[in-house]
């Protein structure tokens, strides 16, 4: 057991980067995934839509960390070789997309059916009435939600630590292992995440607050 330096705590603070970046790729990855899942559940098609909602409930119904070990590990069945990051990446992308498409699909229902009567009416199909008309009053909507699961999934990037990725808890562990000073450096961990999620959390209910008077 050693003395906690500055470099220890300028180590766990630089971690934090990884922690954004890998929020960013998982966000991305889930909004494309997202986008796909929600315009499925909404889709003309019966059987697209069992399919979309049995991923959602797959995703839904299992804890994030066995998805996270699932990434991990079930490629080496395969013989494919995955570093922490791409499986921590692949599985929240995977995870975030059964979420945001189910965020997603509410939001394009609220939308009032006589804009998609009204698009029909006039021969537009399928994608152009979803494109043109549904999704640009649905997103909206959606930003409130969305802002609220991007905390969630800011703050499940810290179950990649227990596959070996080195964000921010991961890097914490380490140091804690080396000087055993738990509450200072998880106290310090506490507050980057806190302000980190503080301010979207705090945005999210602005905007919902904006949506709930434009709409009276």
């Amino acid at each position: 057991m050693r003395v906690l330096s500055e470099g220890d705590i300028l180590f766990i603070i630089m971690a934090v980067r990884w922690t954004l970046l890998l929020s960013i790729v998982a966000f991305i990855g889930g909004g494309i995934g997202g986008l796909i899942v929600a315009l499925a559940r909404t889709s003309e098609f019966k059987w697209l839509r069992w399919l979309a909602l049995s991923y959602i409930k797959v995703f839904q119904g299992t804890p994030l960390l066995m998805q996270l070990f699932l990434a991990f590990f079930v490629p080496g069945i395969f013989g494919i070789d995955v570093d922490p990051w791409g499986a921590a990446a692949v599985g929240l992308s995977l995870h975030a997309s059964a979420f945001l498409g189910e965020i997603w699909r509410g939001s394009i229902e609220v939308v009032p059916r006589g804009q998609s009567e009204a698009a029909y009416s006039l021969g537009l199909t399928y994608v152009p009435r979803m494109f043109l008309i549904i999704i640009p009053q649905a997103i909206r909507i959606a930003i409130p939600p969305t802002i609220g699961f991007l905390v969630q999934l800011i703050k499940g990037t810290s179950l990649a630590s227990i596959i070996g990725f080195v964000e921010i808890t991961r890097a914490a562990q380490i140091i804690n292992n080396a000087t055993f000073r738990p509450f200072t450096i998880f106290a310090l961990v506490a507050l980057v995440y806190f302000l980190i999620c503080w301010p979207l959390s705090a945005y999210s209910k602005v905007m919902e607050r904006k949506l709930t008077v434009a709409s009276r």
